[in-house]
Order: structure tokens, then C-alpha cells, then sequence
């Protein structure tokens, strides 16, 4: 059992790792390892057998990894994964079949009735009695917003919770004996909440915040990312081409001097300029641009300077530097239009790397063709 099971937890950190969104916040191996802990859980008090708990901790694993391709119709894929890996695991059939059925009842459209499924959906709603049931809704609340633009006020996403604890019931006897008292609690705190008047400017307010900092959040790493990659792609070009030109300077050069090898003259010294030329530019890629690193008071009051960046401040006191950014930090529009700014000059710099990259890697290849052709018209001629 531990084998399997170990395995299933690799394959579905790994496929989490290299394939979910950033955006589910909710939906990720976080969430899933919960549920894996409440199955555990449930399945200690049910006292069942251990191959029943072997499947039903496997589908538990599996049970929302088809989110990687999107939030519809998650439970057919997570089952079509699961199947797909247990076949090459050479794990039994009629118990590969008790998994898919356990993951398909995770779907609240489905009425669970063996007590595996039962389960699983309850382990899957166990946050419903959290002490911090409201730390999971504002996660999903986050996650909704931002893959479905339901861009709903508090009073309306607690009015939706209400919804689903009304219509929500636990299955097995250790949820119904264990958690539902706490999931009532909750309710009631829901059904307060709702109950107060909530000023639905400030609410917009809060939601436009928080959508222009996942923005920002986003977007900045993947400007980085793409200056990592912008940064690798031109250690590659600088190291095979400094290869190249040690080679031929250790290997080739030397034998030039004699009059049989005179032919191979030119076409080495076309080779070592190419891959010169293509060294240069890989460095010019990645040669950073320092500036002054200072600023005076009354930028900061016309608003500038993006005190973000590191080259507009690091001549700076520290005294000064506070006290200009503490200016930032109280001025939400010029907090904005200092991070666009950061933005814009990244994405300035990008745009100055990717263009001898690309120059260079042109180079490079025009290079290569050249110097072979000429050291067979060169072998030729002779």
C-alpha cells in the first residue's frame, strides 16, 4: 500500500509543480494534502480494511489534479489521470475502479453511496467546520475572482456560502458526529455577517485593490522569469562559442604555420570571428546599466521617481530614502505609477535583451553555415 500510495503523492506533487496555474490559489497540493489527511482521518474512525483505504486515499490524491487543464469537467479528467497511472503501476482493476468512483463523487451534483465516496466528499468539505472557515472562502472568493471574474461583493459571496451550507449534509457518522456542530457555527457566523450592512464602495474598492495587485504580482514575475530565461539563453551562446574559439586556438591554430595547412587559413579566422562576434553580443545581452542612484526631494514631490528601482536610490542615505518612500507608501496613485514604471522599464530592458539575443543567435547560425562552407571550398581549392 505504501508504495503506491507514495508514488501517486510524487506523480501528483510533480504534475502540480510543473503544470497548475498560479491562480488556483484554492485548488492546489495544498488543499489536496488536506483532504488526503482528512480521508485518513475518517477512515481510522470508520475502522475500515486497508485496501479500502489504499483506494480511497489514492482517489484523494488524484481527486483535483484534472485542474491543471481548467476548473470544468475537473472530475473526469482527475479520473482519466488517475486511471492512466494506476494502468502503468499495474494496480489492480476492479480496484482502479473503486478509485475512479471515489473521485467522480467529489462532483456535488453526485450522490455518494458506498462509504468510500462518502468519504471522500465529506474529507472534501471538512473546511466547512474549520475554526478558520473564513480563511478558506477568502482563498476561493480570491480564486474565483480571478479565473471567472465573479467579481462579487462580501455581502453577495456570503450569501452564496449560506447557499451551499443550507444544501450542503455530511455523510459518514464520524463527519455528522465530529465536524457538524462546528460547520453550524460556522453558518451562524455567515447568517451574522449577512445581516450587516455592508458599504458596497468600500467593497468595490477593496475588490479593485486586490485585482490591481495580483496584477502587478503576476506580471513582475513574469518579467523575471523571462530575464532568467533571456539571461540563461546568453550563457549558453557566450560558453559554446568560447568552446568553439578554445578549441580552434589550442587545436587548429598551431598547425597553420605549415604551408599544407595554409588553405585553412581563412576559414578558421572566419570561424573565431563569428563566434567573437557572437561572445560580444551574448555579453552586451547581460551587461547590466547602473545609474546616478540618486534623487532630489523635489522629484519625489513631482512624482518622478520610482523609488522601486535600485538604481534611482543607491547613493542615497538611508534617512533620505525612508523618508521619500514612506511619501510612496502613504500615496496610493503614486504607489501605482511607481510599480508601472518599474513594469515599463523591465519590460524596456526585455525588450533591449531579447533583440541581441535574437541578433545574436543569427550570428551564430550564419556562422556556422559560412565557416563550413568555406572550409569545403577551401579543402576543395586546394
Amino acid at each position: 500500500m505504501n508504495d503506491i500510495i507514495k508514488k501517486a503523492e510524487q506523480f501528483v506533487i510533480d504534475t502540480f509543480n510543473t503544470s497548475l496555474p498560479e491562480i488556483y490559489v484554492y485548488h492546489n497540493y495544498t488543499h489536496t494534502r488536506y483532504v488526503v489527511k482528512k480521508v485518513k482521518e475518517i477512515a481510522k474512525a470508520e475502522k475500515i480494511t486497508e485496501e479500502e483505504k489504499e483506494m480511497v486515499v489514492l482517489a484523494a490524491w488524484f481527486h483535483d489534479l484534472g485542474y491543471i487543464d481548467g476548473k470544468k469537467g475537473h472530475e473526469e479528467r482527475s479520473a482519466n489521470m488517475a486511471s492512466r497511472f494506476l494502468r502503468e503501476n499495474d494496480y489492480p482493476v476492479e480496484k482502479e475502479e473503486v478509485v475512479i468512483g471515489c473521485i467522480k463523487a467529489t462532483d456535488f451534483n453526485f450522490t455518494p453511496i458506498t462509504l468510500l465516496n462518502q468519504m471522500i466528499r465529506d474529507a472534501d468539505t471538512a473546511h466547512f467546520a474549520e475554526d478558520n472557515y473564513s480563511d478558506y472562502s477568502k482563498m476561493l472568493k480570491t480564486e474565483c475572482e480571478i479565473l471567472d471574474g465573479c467579481n462579487m461583493s462580501k455581502k453577495e459571496w456570503n450569501s452564496e456560502n449560506i447557499k451551499i451550507f443550507n444544501t450542503h449534509n455530511y455523510f459518514t457518522k464520524y463527519a455528522n458526529a465530529t465536524w457538524l456542530a462546528s460547520k453550524n457555527k460556522n453558518l451562524l457566523s455567515l447568517n451574522k455577517s449577512a445581516t450587516k450592512k455592508a458599504k458596497s464602495k468600500s467593497d468595490d474598492n477593496n475588490r479593485s485593490e486586490r485585482s490591481v495587485d495580483t496584477l502587478f504580482r503576476v506580471t513582475l514575475k513574469n518579467h523575471i522569469t523571462l530575464s532568467d530565461i533571456a539571461d540563461t539563453k546568453a550563457n549558453i551562446l557566450l560558453s559554446v562559442n568560447a568552446i568553439i574559439i578554445s578549441v580552434l586556438i589550442s587545436n587548429l591554430v598551431p598547425r597553420l604555420s605549415d604551408t599544407e595547412n595554409h588553405y585553412l587559413m581563412i576559414p578558421t579566422i572566419t570561424f573565431v570571428i563569428f563566434s567573437a562576434i557572437s561572445i560580444i553580443l551574448s555579453v552586451m545581452a547581460t551587461r547590466p546599466n547602473v545609474t546616478a542612484g540618486t534623487f532630489t526631494q523635489e522629484d519625489v514631490d513631482n512624482k518622478k521617481v520610482n523609488l522601486l528601482f535600485f538604481g534611482n536610490f543607491h547613493k542615497m542615505k538611508l534617512v533620505d530614502y525612508e523618508a521619500a518612500l514612506k511619501v510612496v507608501m502613504d500615496d496610493k496613485d503614486y504607489l501605482y505609477s511607481s510599480m508601472t514604471k518599474d513594469l515599463y522599464f523591465l519590460g524596456q530592458v526585455l525588450s533591449r535583451k531579447y533583440s541581441l539575443l535574437r541578433l545574436t543567435y543569427t550570428i551564430f547560425i550564419v556562422g556556422i553555415i559560412v565557416s563550413i562552407v568555406s572550409f569545403g571550398l577551401s579543402y576543395y581549392f586546394q
